[in-house]
């Protein structure tokens, strides 16, 4: 029952490795030790227990068992106190919580994040509390909420209930030997909350980041509650005194920053100097200036990087921002003048910045605050948020791309107070772009010093590098996005998403209206209208199945009677139903050009997807475990002899029932799992599971320690097999059928980043410095069905040379273009090719890499999935008269402009 709900609550919430894990350890101590749910219990028995169970637990440091869970920055806490909840009110039926935040800014995000339909929301998953959210009682209104519910009977209206209060507010409340006003006598009451509080029979204490007060006076009072145990969650497990760090001794789960680094739930930090840059040189007020423009630069860098990975991936635009760490309040105010000032950057800055510093009380600290947790919205202005040692934890953004420390600290300071705030992942997860996956900080004057420090053995991190050039006028970045051939010619570029006005003149120059097709207003907005009817007509297949099928009388009828439809109410407008029927505006002669054009711009490419048909199966190929983790039993085996008998009898720790033989400790866990079935796949399990006893049976241990052993980690055993059983996944169907959605798909745009004021350049343009043509946009194309292109390298740029000169069409594919996937470990990432080229008799889909690779096992799983994809696409463009598809993969070095296409018709790749 438990497992389940534990699989349950896992799943539900999406819980990471590290979270599912302290879950697990929170099971395992309620199953070591269940008189923890219980209020009359001998605590310090508990803790003899416990011990036993958790090397790292001393002592639980309170009168009650309290537990302490240490996960990275960024890995989430929060979530974790979620499935804390979920769980324990799912298992055992505890309704009553008690969450402790350290301040104010913890306090509101932890009400927020508790909050059906907010954006965080814990418990988004779990259908029980969707039926019935918990009540939200707080340190504001449980005079009001706690009273409400202090007199109902049990199951009724909100079943769990969930206290959140700020120990800071306690705390100020208990100085001068007062008593905390959650503890004064309530008259509508009729008692004190507090004891209230303390004589429910299920209350579980939880603390967020209970480092910050654990010494404190109003923590002391928490004793009073009595709780039935306490969970406290922490990055950092350890207390600030006189002599130095003074460690917890109640860990029970510890995943530091390194791990969650290496894991990759994290940014990858990385320190930032100049090229060459010298200290000694400047004063401390121009090294201070540096930092921040360089900051600056960083800044628009990344905004640019995460605007074109927004755009390429259809997913929401995150907006950086950059975190300058001032002095004092003083230096603070200094700073946000400057970067507000005309002075620096033209003053672009100006009502973009907000300082945060212990300066502000009442109304000020409020609305100090409140633009503090809006600045992840992109629709709020902050760009630059200066504070003073005041953001240490609760601010959870995860739009912080740019440290700039002004403040003078040693290394391993810098490192370790600057990164927390700036870890977090906007996307939940690295995307594999660098810029999009990285925090970086400041430091001319301290770089060297930051990566000694990181490269120490003790340190908690390893930090990558990156070098600045020099500041000069042309490395501003910007994104833009290019429309397809089409829509230039049609001058729709307007409509569309123009390049930005900032962009060199003969950037804008190669996409104006100078080329189109149309003169007036009134036809490019008739034509706009024409375009949208033939993108909906892409999923008629039976009267357009493919996009030459657009020029037949019958759908040019078709599509001006849409059109004319379309465009009748379209009153004071552009055009107005006079203006349909005026000879000034022939809706036909539009229809007729924007198809012509359409056709002449396009390559017929199907929107396939392939689905199973018939009884579908699965199930896991047999296969060798991978390397199993050295697992020792908690302690030696004990052997006694009876000195009357001379028998001898022999004991060892165990925390469960005897199987009968070792493999059931293992199966019984993965059967555990939703996705594994035991009656279709007993006799793997068993394999599975022999396996790995027969790598512990090679250690020599004794029977008793291999019970043990087995008794102890068949739980972790079984995840680590189940997740090299998804490797070895497979999926059967009677059939599968390729399902044609569209005959034809319109070209989606094109999204790069540039320099802004670069020029383009001409294709056939020699490139001098190769490791720079990333960045560059090249044009001039006369077959090209976009008007500008970017390359990877200097071999596509060759390639496309040959295209211009022998192909009829072709194009460099967006992303999400053809929407093909492939297999890589559990992952299917989207395979987008070099290039689709169009000859007379054939469409090829072209793929260019160094010869070592062709033969990778990434390259060959892209090159077989677009193989299969290129044989269903040529079934159905056949059956209507259209040209083959079909697939090269071809070695870079073999490229030259001397060849023609037809040379390289030879590296035709075809998957067994």
């Amino acid at each position: 029952m438990n497992a389940r709900v534990q699989n349950h609550v896992t799943g539900r919430l999406s819980l990471r490795p590290p979270q599912a894990e302290s879950l697990t350890k929170l099971i395992s101590a309620l199953e070591a030790a269940p008189e923890m749910l219980e209020q009359e219990r001998d605590v310090a028995a508990i803790l003899s227990t416990l011990k036993a169970a958790f090397p790292t637990l001393e002592d639980f440091e309170r009168e009650f068992p309290s537990l302490c869970f240490s996960l990275a920055t960024g890995v989430g806490k929060t979530r974790l106190m979620g499935a804390f909840i979920a769980y324990l009110h799912l298992a055992h039926g505890i309704n009553n919580f008690f969450v402790l935040a350290p301040n104010l800014t913890i306090y509101n995000k932890l009400i927020s994040d508790f909050t059906p339909n907010t954006t965080k929301y814990v418990f988004k998953g779990i259908a029980e509390f969707a039926q019935q959210a918990p009540l939200i009682i707080t340190g504001d209104n449980y005079d009001q909420t706690g009273a409400v519910v202090q007199d109902q009977p049990s199951g009724f209206a909100h079943d769990v209930r969930i206290n959140i209060f700020n120990i800071s507010k306690i705390n100020s409340e208990v100085r001068g030997g007062k008593e905390p006003r959650i503890k004064r006598m309530k008259e509508v009451l009729g008692d004190s909350y507090f004891n209230h509080l303390a004589t429910l029979p299920d209350l579980v204490l939880l603390m967020d980041e209970s480092h910050r007060y654990r010494a404190s006076a109003g923590v002391r009072s928490i004793n009073e509650l009595k709780p039935l145990f306490g969970l406290e969650v922490t990055a950092t497990p350890f207390v600030e005194s006189s002599r130095g760090p003074v460690p917890f001794k109640n860990v029970v789960m510890d995943y530091p920053l390194a791990r969650a680094m290496e894991d990759g739930f994290v940014k990858e930090p990385a320190a930032v100097t100049q090229r060459n840059f010298d200290a000694r040189a400047h004063t401390p007020e121009e090294i201070e200036k540096i930092k921040l423009e360089d900051g600056i630069r960083l800044h628009e860098s990344t905004k640019v990087e995460l605007l074109t990975y927004a755009r390429e991936n259809s997913v929401n635009v995150v907006k950086p921002f950059m975190l300058v760490i001032a002095r004092d309040t003083t230096h603070a105010s200094q700073l946000k003048s400057l970067i507000e000032s005309s002075a620096f950057y033209e003053g672009r800055y100006a009502n973009k910045v907000i300082q945060v510093d212990s300066s502000r009380t009442g109304a000020e600290e409020e609305e100090m605050i409140a633009k503090l947790l809006a600045v992840e919205s992109v629709d709020e202005p902050t760009e630059i948020v200066i504070h003073v040692n005041m953001l240490k934890e609760g601010w959870d953004v995860t739009n912080l791309y740019t440290i700039v420390p002004l403040r003078a600290a040693n290394a391993r300071t810098l490192i370790e107070q600057s990164i927390g705030r700036g870890l977090r992942l906007p996307y939940g997860k690295r995307t594999g772009v660098a810029a999009v996956d990285r925090l970086n900080i400041v430091a001319h004057d301290k770089f060297q010093e930051i990566i000694d420090e990181a490269n120490r053995g003790d340190s908690p991190i390893r930090l990558k590098q990156v070098i600045l050039e020099a500041p000069s006028a042309d490395d501003k970045k910007v994104s833009i996005q290019v429309p397809s051939g089409a829509r230039a010619q049609l001058g729709l570029v307007e409509m569309g998403s123009p390049l930005p006005q900032t962009l060199a003149t003969t950037s804008a120059q190669s996409l104006s209206t100078s080329i189109s097709v149309f003169a007036t207003p009134q036809e490019r907005q008739a034509a706009v209208m024409v375009m949208q009817v033939i993108e909906e007509y892409e999923v008629k297949r039976e009267l357009v199945p493919t996009s030459n099928a657009l020029l037949t009388p019958t759908v040019q009828a078709s599509i001006l009677a849409e059109v004319t439809e379309r465009l009748r109410p379209v009153q004071g407008n552009l055009i107005a139903e006079a203006d349909i029927a005026s000879p000034s505006l022939d809706l036909s002669a539009v229809i007729a050009k924007t198809t012509q054009v359409v056709v002449q711009q396009t390559i017929d490419i199907p929107k396939i997807t392939v689905v199973p048909t018939g009884e579908v199966t699965t199930g896991f190929n047999p296969f060798q475990l991978g390397i199993l983790p050295n697992f020792q039993p908690g302690q030696r085996e004990i052997v006694g002899q009876e000195l009357r008998t001379n028998q001898q009898f022999t004991m060892s720790r165990e925390s469960g029932n005897k199987e009968q033989r070792f493999e059931d400790y293992i199966v019984k866990k993965l059967i555990d799992f939703d996705d594994i079935d035991y009656f279709t796949q007993a006799e793997l399990l068993y394999d599975l599971a022999g396996q790995a006893v027969a790598r512990y049976q090679e250690q020599n241990y004794s029977e008793a320690e291999l019970h043990e052993i087995f008794d102890t980690y068949g739980a972790d055993l079984a995840r680590l097999i189940r997740a090299e059983m998804m490797n070895h996944f497979w999926e059967k169907a009677t059939d599968y059928v390729a399902q044609v959605h569209k005959g034809f798909s319109a070209l989606k745009s094109c999204n790069y980043t540039a320099i802004e004021g670069d020029s383009i350049r001409n294709y056939r343009e020699t490139v001098e410095e190769l490791g720079k043509i990333k960045q560059m946009l090249f044009g001039g194309f006369q077959r090209c069905l976009y008007p500008l292109q970017k390359f990877d390298s200097d071999t596509e740029r060759r390639f496309a040379v040959i295209l211009e000169k022998e192909a009829l069409k072709w194009f460099k594919p967006a992303k999400g273009q053809f929407q093909i996937y492939y297999k890589l470990g559990n992952e299917q990432p989207e395979y987008i090719p070099d290039f689709v080229v169009e000859t007379d008799t054939t469409i090829w889909m072209a793929e260019t890499k160094k010869r070592a690779d062709i033969t990778s096992d990434e390259v060959l799983a892209k090159a077989s999935a677009a193989v299969k994809w290129c044989k269903e696409a040529s079934k159905y463009t056949q059956s209507v008269g259209g040209k083959e598809w079909r697939y090269l993969l071809i070695p870079h070095d073999g490229i030259n402009e001397a060849m023609r296409l037809v040379d390289y018709l030879r590296f035709e790749y075809q998957s067994t």
